[in-house]
């Protein structure tokens, strides 16, 4: 039973639930670009790992999808799966160094006056740092959501956001 192109999410996960193999590659391609868009920027310059993560993602996601609430869109939900084991990667890969995230651009960080290369600046960031400032400017996470997500209290997220704001303005003078 092939889903129409138009099918919500919804159906198609319901679809998918009841074994359509079809409705689970619509799904992937509405939603993985986003995601591994999410996960590469939280990762940094460690996007060798974004695919593996990516795919544990998904894995995680179609193991959970018959819990899923729809209390918030399935992108969203799928994004914050794909935060949650980019994070895990961090910490995993011991990166995640806590009095590091207090710390400003590291090393790594482009020049003064060497151009606007965002994409540089923002991964000069410790992963703190910059797991912040994905999830809240880029992708709307407010600071409660970003809390529960990382294991901080959203102090620790407004702080992280500020460092990594003030960060950013110094590399990409």
């Amino acid at each position: 039973m092939k889903a129409p192109p138009d099918a919500s999410d919804r159906a198609l996960a319901r679809q998918y639930l009841d074994g359509s193999e079809a409705a689970f590659r619509l799904l992937y391609r509405r939603h993985t670009p986003r995601m591994r868009g999410v996960v590469l920027r939280l990762l940094g310059h460690n996007a060798h790992e974004v695919d593996d993560v990516v795919q544990e993602s998904w894995l995680r996601a179609c193991a959970a999808l018959d819990r899923f609430r729809w209390e918030s869109t399935l992108c969203t939900w799928l994004c914050g799966i794909g935060a949650h084991a980019a994070l895990e990667v961090l910490r995993r890969n011991e990166r995640w160094a806590g009095d590091a995230a207090l710390e400003f651009v590291a090393d790594g960080a482009p020049p003064p006056g060497d151009g606007l290369d965002v994409a540089r600046a923002l991964d000069a960031l410790p992963p703190r740092q910059r797991a912040v400032m994905v999830l809240h400017d880029l992708e709307g996470y407010t600071h409660d959501e970003i809390a529960a997500l990382m294991g901080i209290v959203p102090g620790t997220s407004k702080s992280q956001l500020t460092h990594a704001r003030h960060a950013m303005r110094s590399a990409l003078r």
